[in-house]
């Protein structure tokens, strides 16, 4: 049986990635990850130059959730490419960077600098963080902009393109489509919901920044209906993302039409997750007697809406 998928003509020895931001630039959690149970990782965000993010506190535990303001703390790409790109080619699994700016043409030069970095097979072009002031969300909100940003970084290198989306969007399907026209090869869905949780004491944000992002299994639904909408609404592969933390939860995406998942909140808890993930996965096939893991995306049998009459 075969758990291996491909994405952006990236082959992943299986559909399981380590979400942006939750382990780092992979070094950091070399002695405590196996990432030969990972099918890829992406980086910790990558502005041009370094970065110190929001004050703390930056993150706050809610209910079946994690909200978190980090702002995108980060070592720059010129400081990535010399200091910790180098270290990667021994991890054994796809490594993506995520890049990010503050403007358009930021955007495409931290793809040209992480473009020169031997390691790097792939970028995932963040334009959907709620928790930095100027750029983040709001180029993944606006659909023209979504559009811009990806051609702009299109024409910077011939990696593999990879828009992450916003969920605070009214609908994420004209976003996806606009990705996809500016060149995306594939898109992950989705990048945690905007939240504000109070210190009911102090009257005041739990978090320094204000709102931050919502991440972990009270979004697993919502995540699971973008991610169908995006899978539906454009021909290029999808990485399903959010509260993804056993082989359940993989396979909700798997079957919605993700072609792969990353997993995020989960790292914080228990990095042999993947292995755990992988043998669920492994387990699920034999038990449908399937023979590949690619068998499984995108067969959701979903009912036709009833026709409803407004009675008057």
């Amino acid at each position: 049986m075969s758990l291996a998928v491909e994405i952006a003509g990236l082959r992943l020895r299986n559909p399981l990635i380590a979400a942006s931001g939750t382990i780092g630039y992979g070094v950091e959690v070399a002695s405590l990850a196996d990432f030969s149970r990972m099918g890829g990782l992406v980086l910790k965000g990558l502005y041009l130059e370094p970065r110190e993010g929001n004050p703390p506190p930056r993150l706050v535990e809610t209910p079946a959730g994690l909200l978190n303001a980090i702002g995108l703390q980060g070592v720059g790409a010129r400081n990535f490419v010399r200091d910790f790109a180098p270290r990667l080619a021994g991890l054994g699994t796809v490594v993506l960077a995520n890049v990010c700016g503050e403007t358009i043409e930021e955007y495409a030069e931290v793809a040209r600098v992480l473009s020169d970095a031997p390691s790097i097979s792939g970028l995932e072009i963040n334009i959907s963080c709620p928790n930095v002031k100027v750029g983040g969300m709001a180029f993944g909100a606006d659909p023209r902009m979504t559009h811009a940003v990806v051609a702009a970084v299109r024409k910077a290198t011939r990696l593999p393109l990879i828009p992450k989306l916003s969920p605070n969007v009214t609908d994420i399907a004209v976003c996806a489509r606009a990705a996809h026209e500016a060149g995306a090869d594939a898109l992950s869905c989705i990048n945690t919901l905007l939240g504000l949780a109070i210190d009911v004491e102090r009257r005041r944000p739990k978090l320094a920044f204000g709102t931050g992002g919502l991440s972990g299994p009270a979004i697993r639904p919502v995540a699971v209906r973008m991610t169908w909408q995006v899978a539906r609404a454009v021909p290029i592969p999808v990485i399903g993302i959010g509260g993804i933390s056993c082989a359940t939860d993989a396979l909700e995406f798997l079957i919605a039409g993700a072609r792969a998942v990353e997993i995020g909140t989960a790292n914080f808890v228990d990095l042999a997750v993947y292995g755990q993930i992988e043998d669920g996965l492994t387990d699920y096939l034999k038990r449908h007697g399937l023979d590949r893991i690619e068998q499984v995306v995108g067969t959701l049998e979903y009912p036709e809406r009833a026709a409803v009459r407004s009675e008057t």
